[in-house]
């Protein structure tokens, strides 16, 4: 009777070891399955080159971003950075979801760090510009031999490096400087701290009036494609496809024109080839 009962017992103890298995797998797949399902909780960095202020950054970024997410449901949220090398190092390590960049940006993280391309700016090319004080006798960039130049940052795309190239194969000498974002060369040179600064003509019509009012424009680059709106390679196609037909359904002429966008479309990596053939160093 007691052998009856061991054995018993024995089997209840196993029965209930196996049914509590059961029930914590059952409990792990429900589990599991919510998290897919609950996937759009995720923060979703949207980082945005500082090309700007962050404040301006975020007045101009803020509603779209704002849009975007109620359009996907995802949690997305608007990040950028200190100066472009520290937007640089952090698109490296992949701290951003999805991110504006320039396009040689672009062309050097889509290789290092995976970042593929889904949107850009549409109906617009990209171009340099050289800025000096409205009241400078300086007609042309020959004027500038030997003048100390504001750039933004060294891989800043038209701003820096396309001006910096025109600069060096036309024989020019000059000294440059990195004073970390465009409108910070803008007030540079306007306060007459610069002789010259680099830049671009987005950045350059969105400065405050006063600011521009004291510039003027000395050389403008030809055109380039425009920055690109990556998403890092660790998005799935799932959320990566949700954002990217969120951005290309944006309309609303307020969200657009706060960019200094006419609109937003779709895009693909090998549009970023002309960059890529400049063999940039």
């Amino acid at each position: 009777m007691n052998n009856r009962s061991g054995l018993t017992a024995t089997k209840l103890v196993k029965l209930s070891l196996v049914a509590t298995t059961l029930l914590l797998s059952l409990i792990l797949i429900h589990v599991n399955a919510y998290s897919l399902e609950r996937n759009n909780d995720k923060v979703i960095y949207f980082g945005i080159v500082p090309q700007q202020s962050p404040s301006k950054l975020a007045q101009n970024w803020g509603p779209l971003i704002e849009k975007i997410s109620e359009e996907t449901g995802l949690n997305i949220k608007f990040v950028t950075a200190p100066s472009i090398p520290e937007f640089e190092k952090r698109l490296a390590k992949h701290e951003y979801d999805i991110a504006y960049m320039n396009p040689y940006h672009y062309v050097l993280f889509s290789e290092k760090a995976g970042y593929e391309a889904i949107a850009k700016q549409s109906d617009k090319l990209l171009k340099g510009i050289i800025v000096v004080p409205v009241n400078s006798l300086m007609s042309s960039v020959y004027d500038l031999y030997e003048s100390d130049i504001a750039f933004p940052a060294p891989l800043a795309f038209a701003a820096t490096i396309i001006p910096r190239s025109y600069l060096s194969e036309s024989g020019i000498t000059y000294s440059a400087n990195f004073v970390n974002s465009h409108d910070s060369v803008y007030m540079s040179v306007a306060r007459g701290f610069f002789e010259a600064g680099g830049g671009v003509i987005r950045t350059f019509n969105n400065i405050p009036e006063e600011t521009k009012s004291k510039l003027k424009i000395l050389w403008t680059s030809e055109g380039f494609i425009p920055h690109s709106i990556a998403v890092s390679p660790h998005i799935n196609e799932q959320i990566k496809n949700q954002l990217s037909d969120a951005l290309i359904n944006i309309t609303d002429p307020e969200l657009l024109k706060n960019l200094g966008f006419s609109g937003i479309e779709a895009a693909e990596d090998s549009q970023w080839n002309s960059v890529r053939q400049l063999k940039v160093q």
